[in-house]
């Protein structure tokens, strides 16, 4: 498989993930002002998920343009990946339905940690098929912003049980990290055109 082909699956994955999304999204029954503020906390994990995807469809879309080689453990990998992010259409829901109650929260935060974790093992296999002295691994470096996502996540993942809105910090904090492409891969598509 050549990675415009898996580039374009993971767009065409990433697009439905956001079509389900927001599809759940039901509007009031009654035409108030009021009926539409009630909604706020669906629509508010609706915008920080639509931003999550946003950011994972962007850097995933510079990380593949850095490398030279597919593998089938790229493959796997990718689907690992698209796994994890299709689960966020069900946990967005959950948790904004429930009102940012504690177990919905967790389990977000796990669908965020495992996404995250799913996109380490994805640039690690890239890096392997592609080779240490890659334009990818050179790209990816130390990859300081996966790591301190990860342990950020975890962090939110056990306040939910004790502050849910100290995990919504939390996940917050992660989207703003991302929320500026990897330059780290943006520099070397420039570099190397």
């Amino acid at each position: 498989m050549t990675k415009t082909r898996l580039e374009a699956f993971s767009d065409a994955v990433i697009a439905i993930i956001l079509t389900i999304m927001v599809l759940e999204l039901r509007p009031p029954h009654e035409h108030t002002l009021e009926a539409l503020a009630k909604l706020y906390p669906i629509f508010g994990c609706y915008i920080l998920s639509f931003i999550y995807l946003g950011i994972y469809w962007n850097n995933h879309h510079h990380m593949i343009h850095s490398v030279k080689h597919i593998s089938g453990g790229v493959l796997w990998a990718n689907l690992h990946l698209l796994f994890w992010l299709s689960l966020v259409p069900f946990t967005t829901v959950w948790m904004g339905e429930t009102h940012f109650a504690k177990l919905p929260v967790a389990v977000y935060g796990f669908v965020l940690l495992f996404a995250a974790l799913a996109y380490a093992i994805l640039t690690l296999t890239l890096v392997k098929a592609n080779g240490k002295d890659s334009e990818v691994a050179r790209a990816l470096g130390r990859d300081f912003k996966g790591k301190i996502s990860i342990v950020i996540y975890s962090v939110g993942i056990v306040f939910a049980f004790l502050a849910p809105v100290i995990s919504g910090v939390c996940y917050l904090v992660v989207a703003f990290i991302w929320l500026v492409p990897d330059r780290r891969f943006e520099h070397h598509e420039h570099s190397s055109s």
